[in-house]
């Protein structure tokens, strides 16, 4: 036996015409009368499944006629082209053999489950048409991200998962220990240099301190990989174990920094426009209406900007429209963002220049002294994708805004001492890969857009 993939035979049908092969998959449905039947069948390597056609000379057909949604089959038949159907051609199977059948129980059974039961299922959300479109896009954007930096020569770079920094200064973070916290009296005593690493480590919420060493050496890199927050958020946008992609670039000021944003958010955009049409189409009619004229509109467009102080004024003239009232200084809510790129822009947009108390410790002071170079990609439908900066690359500065958050300097060392050995004006950003997935296909959940969704009081599947 020597399956073929049912996206092989789409891409050969005129190599596969009139030949035997044979298919293997899950049935997403089935109908059959008494003579003969059709399944449609999918293997996962294409979002559209395969027709399958049998008829009554089948030894087992009473047994393929009665199959549930979700059985799992190995076809072999004959590929007839049937260019004046809506499906190109179809497989007239000479033999079918079940390898698992489904019961009663088996959790979807019908079309049209809401996106909550699906969660509560999510070992078999990946078999709906839904899930099957967001997690082949969100393979797509993953080759994508990869091909960019390649082609733009970074290096792909591994930081660790366990680090001593909390390079956020402040935010929430898992704790990893080695200590016995089932054991109360043992803990109360117990130090963290008695812990396995002789202090205090945790998951790492973002890899983009040691990113910045690795850019000054070999100038462009990037990571691509797994970071943790603990912050009880029940949020649509929030997970505790989300994926990041986090460029680092020396010799790269902000206006730099904010070129290969832009153009590596179309890139992405344009690769699933190749790869992944057929999903596209399935989720602009039934996820979000005009889905794929507003991509086109990213990637024809340029972004637009504006300052933090420009973005307060034009909100402080609409504070009827928040829950939270604008003023200069405050952190910008999802609100205030979406206002910005969806009634004001109505496109991507750039805020820069924020004020320095409410953005981390590395991001580069202005000459105002009272705002940094930093910025926020915001894009409409979900607020902030992107957020970055120009790192501070002046020991003094950096060293006197460590203090200031009240951070550790001795666990900055190696840190600072960059700023000693061959310093440069350096940049560098994070996207969010769940957030941008979340925009491309028009999802309005966080937890809908990873295969196994981590959130305070879920940690299932």
């Amino acid at each position: 036996m020597r399956k073929i993939d049912i996206t092989t035979i789409i891409n050969n049908l005129e190599q596969y015409s009139d030949t035997t092969v044979t298919l293997g998959g899950w049935v997403r449905s089935i109908r059959a009368n008494k003579n003969f039947g059709f399944m449609d069948l999918n293997d996962g390597t294409t979002f559209k499944g395969a027709q399958i056609v049998f008829g009554e000379a089948l030894d087992n057909f009473e047994a393929v006629s009665k199959l549930n949604a979700g059985s799992s089959v190995l076809v072999e038949g004959t590929l007839v082209l049937t260019p004046e159907n809506k499906q190109p051609y179809e497989i007239q199977a000479s033999n079918i053999t079940i390898c698992s059948a489904t019961d009663e129980t088996y959790p979807i059974q019908k079309k049209g489950h809401s996106v909550e039961f699906l969660r509560e299922n999510a070992y078999l959300r990946g078999r709906t048409n839904l899930f099957n479109a967001v997690f082949r896009i969100r393979n797509a954007c993953a080759r994508a991200i990869h091909n960019f930096f390649q082609s733009e020569n970074f290096m792909y770079v591994n930081t660790p998962i366990i680090t001593c920094a909390d390079c956020e200064g402040g935010s929430d973070v898992f704790r990893v220990t080695t200590h016995n916290f089932y054991d109360a009296e043992y803990m109360k005593t117990a130090s963290p240099e008695s812990d396995f690493f002789g202090k205090n480590v945790f998951l790492c919420p973002t890899g983009q301190l040691e990113a910045e060493a690795f850019a000054l050496t070999f100038s462009k890199v990037y990571t691509f990989g797994p970071t943790f927050r603990s912050e009880n958020s029940n949020t649509a946008r929030h997970a505790s174990e989300f994926w990041m992609i986090e460029p680092e670039m020396a010799f790269c000021d902000l206006k730099g920094d904010m070129e290969v944003m832009e153009k590596m958010i179309k890139a992405i955009i344009n690769h699933v426009f190749d790869t992944c049409l057929d999903e596209l189409e399935f989720l602009d009619k039934f996820v979000e209406k005009g889905l794929i004229d507003k991509l086109r509109s990213v990637v024809s467009n340029d972004f637009a900007h504006c300052t933090y102080t420009e973005a307060i004024s034009i909100l402080e003239k609409n504070n009827d429209n928040f829950e939270f009232k604008v003023k200069w200084g405050i952190d910008l809510q999802s609100e205030h963002e979406r206002y910005l790129c969806e009634k004001i822009y109505n496109k991507p947009v750039f805020v820069t220049d924020y004020p320095v108390d409410i953005k981390a410790f590395y991001m580069r002071l202005n000459e105002d002294g009272k705002t940094v170079a930093a910025c926020d990609l915001l894009a409409p439908g979900i607020g902030e994708i992107i957020g970055g900066s120009q790192r501070e690359e002046r020991y003094d500065v950096l060293l006197d805004k460590i203090n200031k958050f009240n951070l550790k300097p001795e666990d900055y060392s190696w840190y600072l001492n960059l700023r000693k050995y061959g310093s440069v004006v350096h940049s560098g950003f994070g996207l969010g890969f769940d957030r941008i997935l979340m925009y491309i296909t028009g999802i309005s959940n966080i937890r809908d857009a990873q295969f196994c969704p981590r959130t305070p009081k879920n940690c299932n599947f």
